[in-house]
This record gives structure tokens, sequence and C-alpha cells, in this order.
């Protein structure tokens, strides 16, 4: 089984309800969630004009490989009602491998660990609540070294 790290992010709707259904879904679909943070209401980033996120962090077990848990990921929000948007728009959902073991990838398609991890609060906030002491294994760094800086 595969330690992975998920974040979690919305900013339509009831946020906290949204994110709460994407975790069912990721269960009802054979995620084990063995740890999940607070929720917490962030400013949107990328895009300032918009409502605020509601974002958290969870760890799950999962046999599946990177690129089939992206695929649920991407159908998870699609069943949320997550509709295209402009990057960093708002949505319903956002669901986004963080990281995944001590894996490094890179495809055209799936990027491991996310990139920006080390500059987006509302990643490393959650993250750090539930895996302080996870190394980012590009940066060499625990996720609570990293919030520091």
């Amino acid at each position: 089984m595969h330690t992975v790290y998920i974040g979690i992010g919305s900013n339509l709707g009831d946020r906290e309800e949204n994110c709460e259904r994407a975790i069912r879904l990721l269960i009802e679909h054979g995620m084990t969630v063995t740890k999940r943070s607070s929720m917490i209401e962030t400013e949107p980033w990328g895009v300032k004009e918009q409502p605020k996120f509601i974002n958290m962090a969870l760890e799950i077990k999962t046999g599946m490989e990177p690129d089939e848990l992206l695929h649920l990921l991407k159908r998870i929000e699609n069943e949320s009602g997550r509709l295209p948007t402009s990057r960093w728009g708002p949505r319903v959902i956002d669901l986004d491998i963080l990281l995944y073991d001590d894996l490094i990838l890179k495809t055209p398609e799936l990027e491991i660990p996310h990139p920006g991890i080390s500059e987006r609060d509302f990643v490393l906030r959650p993250l750090a609540e539930i895996a302080p002491e996870k190394v980012h294994p590009v940066l060499k760094k625990s996720i609570k070294a990293l919030l520091k800086n």
C-alpha cells in the first residue's frame, strides 16, 4: 500500500460539505483515510477576486498507481459538480496529489510532489498538521520546516 497526501479545496457552495463529500467518495472508491487535517479558511491564491477557500489535507492508503489515482480524483471532482474554469479560478472542489510515498514524478499529466507546495500556505498548514515530519523528496526539508520558512 502507498501512503499518499491529498490536498482538498473548495470555494463555491457549501465549502465544508463539498470537502466532506469528496472524502466520502474517496472512501467509496476504496481509499483508506488514515489522517485528516482540520478545515481552514484561506485567501484565494493566483486569482484574488473570488470567494475564500476551505482547505484541508488527507493522508490515505491506496494500492493505486499515481496515474490511476489522478484519474479517480478527476472523476470525483466531476461527480462533485466541478466545472471547467480558469486556472486558479473558483471551484466546487479541487483534489490534488501532494505527495505519494517518496516518489518524484514528472509527466505531461502529473507532477509529484505537487509543484509549489513550499510556497503555498494553504497547502503547508493542513499538511503540517497531519505530517509535520514528512520530508519533501525534492527539497529534502520537513513539511514543518517548509512551513516555518
